[in-house]
């Protein structure tokens, strides 16, 4: 429990640094889509060959249902209540100047932070290694999405304070999900299907896009090597 309460939190932050990274015009940004790259490869790669195998174990009857209503759920959250939404630097300015479409993604990117923070905690209550994993694979993405949310905060025309805020309410969204399977860890068997549903949508849908729109061979090499990392971590992570 300490140990993902810990990493949780590092994660969490990880949300309030992209915010930062944002709000702080003088940081170089272009590094963001090298996150992005590794980090889809990693929870791609994590998804497919450890939660799956995993919610299978725990609940072979109902873990593809649920796989599929985190994807789904995400799916609905993303293109019906909170349509146009992206990772990365948001550069359709016009459609985020209405107040209540950016609280719309915040609320959004919110839920999806929450599984994060479930998918942390759902691991560790079955074995250091799979957290472990876990928690990389949500780590490399943490950073593009509080640059993400804070983006949109900043082109609805709202404050730099409010784009560290909702960096903030992502990152007790996450710090809440890691709570929730502490305090009640029989959820596990729903939980980590569910965030594993979330984490393919995530990585093949939101994340792989943007490695797609970046020209030459550099962000697909990025991408493989965060499937790599993955796998050298999955070999020498003992199993515990």
């Amino acid at each position: 429990m300490l140990l993902s309460l810990i990493l949780g939190s590092v994660a969490a932050f990880a949300d309030i640094f992209g915010g930062l990274v944002l709000v702080r015009s003088h940081w170089e940004k272009r590094y963001l889509r090298y996150f992005v790259a590794l980090g889809a490869g990693f929870m791609l790669a994590v998804a497919f060959l450890e939660m799956l195998p995993e919610s299978m174990a725990v609940s072979a009857r109902w873990a593809p249902l649920l796989v599929l209503a985190g994807y789904c759920v995400v799916h609905l959250l993303e293109h019906t209540i909170v349509p146009h939404f992206h990772f990365g630097e948001e550069t359709h300015q016009d459609e985020f100047l209405s107040s209540h479409t950016s609280y719309s993604v915040l609320a959004g990117l919110a839920v999806h932070a929450l599984f994060d923070g479930i998918a942390i905690a759902s691991g560790f209550v079955l074995s250091s290694r799979l957290g472990w994993l876990i928690f990389i694979a949500i780590f490399l993405h943490k950073v593009p999405e509080g640059f993400t949310v804070a983006s949109v905060m900043m082109a609805s025309g709202r404050g730099r304070m409010a784009a560290v805020t909702a960096a903030a309410i992502l990152a007790a969204a996450t710090l809440l999900g890691v709570v929730l399977i502490n305090v009640l860890p029989s959820w596990v068997q729903a939980g980590l299907p569910l965030s594993a549903g979330v984490a393919i949508y995530v990585a093949a849908t939101d994340l792989v896009p943007e490695v797609n729109r970046e020209p030459g061979i550099r962000m697909a090499l990025v991408f493989f090597a965060g499937v790599l990392l993955f796998l050298l971590l999955r070999t020498f992570l003992p199993e515990i």
